[in-house]
């Protein structure tokens, strides 16, 4: 688009790099962002196309959010490709004329929607300072008008900027810090006179998001006089706050890595690179990826109009997904069950998806990294690794096995399950528990021997037996969990079919069973026993065994060497069985006396904690593992 044909510079060409210190990681680091690069598309996309088709949503206050998700949709397409080339086929060179195209289009967008929450900002004032005239005020002409002005404005003052710098000699390096191209990045490698360059830029800086800042000040100013002149204190004041919350997000989240990396390019060169990088992705990818999630979060109207376009109204009106369509019962036995969300806090369940959803994209790549890392090095293929393998293994499972209708709970109100869906879930949850139960078992026997028999260490866990031990716990769990599906759906179950978790676990759809379940209880109390409740004695008698051996060692630095080596395992077996038989015995013993929030918290410490921190855990404690991830992420750290 901006051709340049400079024989001055003896670069033809630009470097744009990756994350600093992190090369080797580059494959990793993207499977992140591309996520949010997914989230992003999907979630801008998704916005625009509800407010197009519906037209109750042609309203001043969506349209401008309409514009606001076209700005960031923008912004991520001319960011993406140059980090995606780097992170995936390490191809960082950009011909001049391609990094001039991308800086110009990035800054153009940065600009444009900078003005776009400006007049959100007007939008909300107007709708609180002057309610009766908001419609008039911002009429469909008016906002056509601003959003003209906002593409006028913007191209007019960007268009200059590869101009000017098509005019400069780049002689003293051609490498920039950044995955993209920024104009303070590029005319820093100029060996010519930059100062027009450097005067325009900052011109261009105060003259759009300085004074779009100002000007969005100001209106949250006058905002607030108006809000503090409302007589109602029972509610009118944060009534009137509340419809701002979302914008005011929007402001944070663009503005504050934008200033700060903004002052950092022109009066912080001597700060770390990392630094400069960090700001400029912060800017570059999470507003886009929050602003939808924001605004949907927010405001019920969007969040409804989005809704109608997965799910449906079931004949009980309760909400489903298109999929998931309950069919009608003849036998008096409820078909579907209700899943549990948490007590008193309905309304806010989509801000609880994302501590929960960052908790699972932790469990599922710090897992990962810890059996790809012992896949990989061949000095790892000892038994203590290969059980800590299958221990990741069974964290993984536990999670997908959850995760599904957790997500279908906080994030799209989804709370009917068709039974055999629950009977399925609920079988690979315990299969998944009673598997990891049985890991720890192993581990606490590995200690056990390496601890007392040192010297025959290698000769007692030989590769074949630790197959062996892996096969024979595979065997037990799916061999006792089998039949827990087959004798549920032998059950009528009572009308009103509410569970007590997110998710289908054995006890809890028991309780819910209108026909005698001796059967069943006394199975389940069976499975439960001979599993976990056998794993835990034999556990306990390992660790009695290992502290006798230690306590027998004459050195006491050699006695803590000794049970330093089983931290790691004693943490992972307090993480996993703390909340599981806490969780067990309230569920059979104490239904009716504690409240709600009880069991829920314990499940959601059982399902949830694990699986993030064993990864941590091991990571943390273990020498070996620690050092292969700092390996795998900086090549320079040993």
């Amino acid at each position: 688009m901006f051709s340049i044909n400079n024989t001055n510079s003896i670069f033809s060409t630009f470097l744009v790099t990756g994350i600093p210190g992190l090369e080797a990681a580059h494959i990793w680091i993207s499977i992140p962002f591309c996520a949010m690069f997914f989230i992003t598309l999907v979630a801008n996309v998704t916005i625009i196309a509800v407010i197009w088709r519906q037209r109750t949503l042609h309203m001043p206050m969506y349209l401008f959010l309409a514009m606001l998700a076209a700005s960031d949709l923008g912004l991520s397409l001319f960011t993406f490709p140059t980090m995606l080339r780097i992170f995936w086929m390490d191809a960082g060179e950009l011909t001049f004329s391609a990094c001039f195209t991308q800086m110009f289009f990035i800054h153009t967008f940065q600009d444009f929607e900078s003005a776009v929450i400006l007049a959100m900002a007007y939008d909300r004032y107007v709708a609180i300072s002057h309610p009766l005239h908001y419609s008039s005020i911002l009429s469909s002409s008016v906002i056509a008008k601003i959003g003209l002005a906002i593409i006028v404005r913007t191209l007019a003052i960007q268009v200059p900027l590869p101009v000017l710098l098509k005019r400069l000699c780049f002689c003293h390096s051609n490498v920039l810090s950044h995955p993209y191209c920024l104009h303070p990045d590029i005319i820093k490698l100029s060996c010519t006179n930059t100062r027009i360059n450097s005067i325009y830029g900052l011109f261009v800086l105060l003259s759009t998001m300085g004074f779009d800042f100002l000007l969005i000040s100001f209106s949250y100013i006058l905002i607030l006089k108006t809000v503090l002149s409302i007589a109602s204190y029972g509610g009118g004041h944060l009534k009137a706050l509340n419809t701002c919350i979302s914008h005011l997000c929007a402001v944070i989240l663009f503005f504050t890595p934008m200033i700060c990396l903004s002052i950092l390019h022109r009066f912080g060169p001597k700060l770390p690179s990392h630094i400069y990088v960090t700001m400029a992705n912060m800017h570059f990818l999470i507003p886009p990826v929050m602003n939808p999630i924001v605004y949907v979060v927010k405001n019920k109207q969007i969040r409804e109009k989005i809704l109608k376009l997965f799910i449906r109204k079931g004949p009980d009106l309760q909400v489903l997904p298109r999929f998931m369509a309950i069919p009608s019962n003849n036998n008096g036995s409820s078909s579907f069950f209700i899943l549990m969300d948490l007590p008193g806090l309905e309304a806010a369940h989509c801000w609880t998806a994302i501590p929960i959803c960052s908790i699972y994209v932790l469990s599922l790549l710090g897992n990962i990294t810890i059996m790809y890392i012992i896949k990989s090095v061949p000095s790892l293929h000892t038994p203590m690794y290969l059980f800590l393998s299958m221990l990741s293994m069974a964290d993984l499972g536990l999670s997908a096995s959850t995760l599904p209708s957790m997500a279908a709970v906080f994030l799209l109100g989804w709370r009917k399950v068709g039974a055999a869906t629950c009977f399925a879930q609920l079988f690979f949850i315990h299969t998944f528990s009673v598997i990891e139960s049985a890991v720890l078992l192993a581990m606490a026997f590995d200690r056990c021997v390496a601890i007392q028999e040192p010297l025959r260490y290698a000769t007692i866990f030989t590769t074949k037996r630790i197959v062996a031990i892996g096969l024979v716990i595979l065997t037990r769990s799916v061999a006792l969990h089998l039949p827990l599906p087959v004798l549920l759906g032998r059950l009528q179950f009572q009308p009103m079919n509410a569970l007590s978790h997110s998710y289908c676990v054995h006890p809890d759809v028991l309780r819910l069973a209108s026909s005698s379940t001796l059967v069943n209880s006394g199975f389940g109390l069976f499975v439960m026993l001979f599993t976990l409740g056998m794993d835990a004695v034999l556990i306990l008698l390992s660790y009695v065994l290992i502290l006798k051996t230690v306590l027998s060692i004459a050195s006491n630095a050699e006695r803590l060497k000794a049970f330093n080596t089983c931290i790691s395992h004693i943490c992972a077996v307090l993480l996993f069985y703390t909340p599981l038989v806490s969780l067990s015995m309230i569920h059979r013993f104490g239904k009716k006396k504690l409240p709600a929030q009880v069991y829920m918290l314990l499940s959601y410490l059982h399902f949830l904690l694990p699986p993030m921190l064993n990864p941590i855990v091991y990571s943390v404690k273990t020498k070996e593992i620690r050092v292969r991830i700092l390996k795998m992420i900086h090549s320079k750290m040993l």
